[in-house]
Order: structure tokens, then sequence, then C-alpha cells
């Protein structure tokens, strides 16, 4: 019988959807009687119904999963990017089961709970890399911010009623100006994001690559650009206009002076994600977005 009792799963949950709530109680239970160690956090054991031999840690910092072989995350986009800081700070592979409505993180539906409480008490599941971005904000000739994400950096406009004048830079040479609301600096990963909404390409995780997309650009050249993985992006707001705000995956912001400068790159920390199946990128972006494909024939046999 394979040794299961020094086994430790970290669980983070969207505690305020009553159908996380559920989902973490089955989560949980099945861990549990598989003979896993179960962590979660002290102020999440509120609002679940956990079994008293939880270990319950008093904040989430990335040393919680010390001795941890998996980050179960269960809930929408915005619980799994709050599991990618500390998947991402641990080097812990994060498994993601979805209950919000895209989920493109997310390697599970709820309905799928027996399934991923198997998998992991049997080990069956695999970890991909998934490519990260580090930002970097100057401002004075000086590094005045340091970030970084694992769907995009977004430069913004702060004032609705002005647009925000930048000049888009790749690997040290301009490429363009314009008023716009913003400018996506995005993963592969972040692709189906916010570069999504933009009006960006969608682009398979496998591809390695940086995009740049525009938001709401007042110009006849602000198309999204695709560069190499190996670039480096900048995005200088002019002196003249307003100020601006960087949002990292939508969690993390800071202020932006007029004549800032951002810079983004390839990540060197990747975020780790666990992989229950084979089903390939296409299929997934068809579930997601609930495609139309009838009248499909495939290739000739």
């Amino acid at each position: 019988m394979t040794e299961t009792r020094t086994r430790t799963v970290f669980l983070l949950a969207h505690t305020g959807r009553p159908a996380a709530v559920r989902s973490a109680e089955l989560v949980v239970q099945g861990l549990l009687r598989a003979g896993l160690i179960v962590r979660a956090l002290e102020s999440e054991a509120f609002d679940l119904p956990l079994p008293s031999s939880v270990e319950l840690l008093p904040e989430a910092t990335p040393e919680c999963l010390n001795g941890c072989e998996l980050l179960i995350v269960l809930g929408g986009d915005g619980t799994l990017l709050r599991g990618a800081e500390l998947a991402r700070a641990s080097g812990v592979p994060m498994l993601g089961v979805n209950l919000g409505r895209v989920g493109f993180l997310a390697e599970a539906e709820r309905d799928d709970l027996d399934k991923v409480v198997d998998r992991v008490v049997t080990r069956s599941y695999e970890v991909e890399e998934r490519m990260t971005v580090d930002v970097l904000v100057h401002s004075n000739g000086e590094v005045v911010h340091t970030d970084w994400a694992l769907n995009e950096a977004a430069v913004q406009k702060v004032s609705p009623e002005r647009m925000l004048e930048v000049v888009l830079e790749v690997d040290g040479r301009p490429v363009t100006g314009f008023g716009c609301d913003g400018i996506v600096c995005a993963t592969p990963t972040g692709s189906t994001a916010y570069a999504f909404s933009a009006g960006g390409p969608v682009v398979w995780p496998e591809v390695e690559a940086l995009l740049m997309v525009p938001i709401s650009a007042h110009a006849l050249f602000a198309k999204p650009l695709v560069t190499s993985p190996t670039s480096v992006l900048a995005v200088e707001v002019q002196p003249h206009t307003p100020h601006g705000v960087l949002w990292c995956d939508g969690r993390r912001t800071v202020g932006l002076p007029a004549g800032a400068r951002v810079e983004v790159r390839r990540g060197a920390v990747p975020v780790r994600l666990a992989r229950l199946h084979h089903a390939s990128f296409t299929d997934r972006l068809v579930a997601k977005f609930a495609l139309p494909v009838s009248g499909w024939r495939g290739a000739p046999g």
C-alpha cells in the first residue's frame, strides 16, 4: 500500500461562494479519508465546515506551503490568481477547480470533485509551467517599483475624461505613440483574459510570446503586437499626460506619474499548474466560450 500519511495538500477557497463551501467540504473529506494531511487558513475556517484534523495557519504566505505537494484552489478567476501568487512564490503546483464563469486557469469544474480527489490521491496528474512577466517601473531614471504577473500587466488611465498619452517600445526601439485608455502587456496565459477583452489574439499556452494590446486607442495603427518571449516591452507615459496606474493581474496596483516608464519582460519564475488530463487547448477554448462547431467533419479519413 502506498504511504500517504506524510503527503500534505493546501486548500484555498472563495468562502463567499456557497458552492465553494460545499466543494471544500467534499474535497477535504475525500483527502482526509485517503490519509492525506490538509492545511487551510484560519480566516477561511470560520466559513468552511473543516474537521479539527485540518491544520490551520494564521495567514497566507509562501511558507504556508512548506512541505506541501499541491495547492488546491476552489473559486473563480480572482481566487485562482490569488492562489497563483502563492504557487509562484513557493514553487508548489496549483490545481484549480472553477466555481466561477470562465476559469481558464482551472483544470476542473465543480462537477469533477470526485475525480479531483481521486487524481490527487493516486498522484495521477502532471505539472506544467506557465510563463510569467516581470515588471519594472522607472521614474526620473530610477526603478521605483517591481512586480510580476501571470496574465498581464496593464497600464491604464486614471481620469475617465482624459486619454493616456503613451509611446510603445519593443527591444529598445520605438514603435508608435497615441492616446488611449491603456495598454495590456500579456502572456499567452493572459491572452484569454484582459487582453482578449481588449481585442487581442488568443495564443495557445505552449506558444512562447509576449503580447502588447492597446485599449481604445485613438490612432490608425493601434494593432495588437505579438513579440518574441525574449523581447523587452516598454510603455512610456508622456510627461504632458495625466498620471496613470499599473495593474498586475488585476490584483496589485501602483500609481504611475507622468513621464513614468513601464518595462515588461519574461518572468524569471514561472507558475506551476497541475493538469489532470490531456485535453487540447482547442477543446478547452470551445468549451469555455461555448463556440459553435456544429457542422465540423474533421480531416478526411
